[in-house]
C-alpha cells in the first residue's frame, strides 16, 4: 500500500515496508459498518418491493445482494479495516462485481448498491485503480440498459447518470484519500519530532552528566588530591627530620594535620555541592591569601601577593575558578618548577578579572610528564566561565600562568 487509506493491520497481514497502523481508522470503522448495514438493507427492501420486474427476478436480485453482504462480511471487511491490498483487494472487488452485475441484470433497482460498493474501491486500491473500478461498476447499468433498449433514451439517461456518479465519487474518494494520507504523514512527523525531542533530552542529560563528572574531577584534583599530596610531603619531611631536628619535625607534622583538616573541609564542601571552604564567609582575596600563606608554610617558598582593584565582590562561579587556578598553579610550581620565589597577582580591570601566577623555576618547553589533569583542568575551568588561560614558559626562565575571566 502506498497512497491509499492508511489502515491498521493485524499481525498476520503486516509485511516489511507497510506503514504503521492507524488507530483512528480502526476506531471509526464501526461507523462504516453501520453505514454498510443500513444501506444494504435499504437497497434489499427497495429491490424486493419494486415492480417491475416479476417477483422471481426480484427475489433472485435480493439473494445476490445478500451474497454481496456475506462476501463483504466474510472476506472484504477485514481487508478494508486492516488495509490489506494487493491481489486480495482485486479478488474481492472482482467477485463483488460479478454478483452486482447479476443482481442488476435481474432488477435495475439493484444499482443503488453502488452507494455501498464504490467507496470500497477507495478503501482497497490506490487512486488510479480505484477510479478505474468506479468506472467499471457505474458502466454496468449503462451497458445493460443499452442492451435492453438498443441505445434508446433510457440508455442515454443511464449514461449521463453514470458519468455524474463516477465523477463525483472519484473526486470525493481521491480527496478523502489525500486527507488520510496527509494526516498519516503529519502523524509520522509528530512521532519523528517526539523521537527527536526525546533524543535531545537524552543527549542533554548525558551532557549534564559528563559536565558534572568533569566538575567533580576538577574539584577532587584541586582539593583532595593536592591536599593529600601536601600531607604526604609534610610527613616525609617530618620523618627525615626526626633524628636531626625534633622541633622541625613537629612543625612539619603540625602543618600536615592542619592541611589534612583543611582537606577534610574541602571534601565535605564538594560532597555538599557547596563553594570551596576557603571562600565560605570570606572574599576571594582573603581566600587566595590563605592559600598563599599555606603554600609558603608548607614549602618555605616566599610568595608575593598583589590584589589591585579587587575590593568589589565577584560572581561566585568566577571566584571558585580563580581560586582553583591559584591552587593548581602553586601546586605545579611546587611539584615541577623547583621555584625560589612566586608572584601572585589578582587584578580587576573594568569588566574582566586577571589572575597571574609567576614563578622563577626551571620552566619547560612542553607540559611536565605526569601533569595529568593539571593544565587541562585549569583551562577547562576557565573556559566554563567564558575566560581564557595562557601558560608561558621556557627552560630556565620560569613559568607564568595567566587567566582572564569576563565579569557579566
Amino acid at each position: 500500500m502506498s497512497d491509499h487509506l492508511p489502515l491498521a493491520k493485524p499481525a498476520g497481514a503486516v509485511s516489511a515496508g507497510d506503514p504503521p497502523p492507524s488507530a483512528a481508522w480502526v476506531a471509526r470503522f464501526p461507523l462504516w459498518d453501520a453505514y454498510f448495514a443500513v444501506l444494504a438493507f435499504a437497497v434489499g427492501v427497495a429491490v424486493a418491493t419494486s415492480a417491475p420486474p416479476a417477483a422471481p427476478y426480484r427475489i433472485g436480485s435480493v439473494a445476490l445482494l445478500a451474497a454481496i453482504s456475506i462476501w463483504y462480511a466474510a472476506f472484504g471487511r477485514a481487508l478494508m479495516r486492516y488495509g490489506v491490498g494487493g491481489w486480495r483487494a482485486y479478488l474481492y472487488l472482482g467477485v463483488a462485481l460479478a454478483l452486482y452485475v447479476a443482481a442488476v441484470a435481474l432488477a435495475s433497482s439493484a444499482s443503488f448498491a453502488l452507494f455501498v460498493l464504490l467507496p470500497q474501491a477507495f478503501m482497497l486500491l490506490q487512486t488510479a485503480p480505484a477510479v478505474g473500478a468506479v468506472v467499471v461498476f457505474t458502466a454496468v447499468q449503462v451497458v445493460l440498459d443499452w442492451l435492453r433498449s438498443g441505445g434508446g433514451p433510457d440508455a442515454r439517461g443511464s449514461l449521463l447518470a453514470a458519468v455524474m456518479i463516477a465523477v463525483v465519487v472519484s473526486v470525493t474518494g481521491g480527496w478523502v484519500q489525500h486527507l488520510f494520507v496527509d494526516a498519516d504523514r503529519r502523524a509520522a512527523l509528530v512521532d519523528e519530532l517526539a523521537a527527536s525531542r526525546d533524543e535531545v533530552a537524552r543527549l542533554s542529560r548525558q551532557a549534564g552528566v559528563d559536565a558534572e563528572r568533569q566538575r567533580l574531577a576538577g574539584e577532587i584534583h584541586d582539593t583532595i588530591a593536592q591536599g593529600l599530596s601536601s600531607v604526604v610531603m609534610l610527613i616525609q619531611a617530618a620523618d627525615a627530620e626526626l633524628d636531626r631536628d625534633i622541633v622541625q619535625a613537629r612543625r612539619h607534622l603540625t602543618l600536615a594535620v592542619a592541611t589534612a583538616r583543611a582537606n577534610l573541609a574541602e571534601a565535605r564542601a564538594v560532597v555538599a555541592a557547596l563553594t570551596p571552604a576557603e571562600l565560605a564567609g570570606s572574599p576571594l582575596v582573603e581566600a587566595v591569601r590563605r592559600v598563599v600563606d599555606r603554600f609558603t608554610a608548607e614549602t618555605g617558598v616566599p610568595v608575593t601577593l598583589t590584589t589591585p582593584g579587587t575590593q568589589c565582590p565577584l560572581p561566585t562561579s568566577v571566584e571558585v575558578v580563580l581560586l582553583r587556578v591559584t591552587q593548581e598553579a602553586l601546586a605545579n610550581a611546587r611539584k615541577h618548577a623547583a621555584a625560589g620565589r612566586v608572584e601572585v597577582r589578582l587584578e580587576r580591570r573594568d569588566d574582566v578579572v586577571v589572575l597571574e601566577v609567576r614563578d622563577d623555576g626551571r620552566g619547560f618547553t612542553a607540559p611536565p610528564v605526569g601533569d595529568g589533569y593539571g593544565l587541562a583542568g585549569m583551562r577547562n575551568r576557565v573556559e566554563q566561565v567564558a575566560g581564557t588561560l595562557r601558560v608561558a614558559s621556557s627552560p630556565g626562565a620560569g613559568t607564568t600562568v595567566r587567566a582572564e575571566v569576563p565579569i557579566r
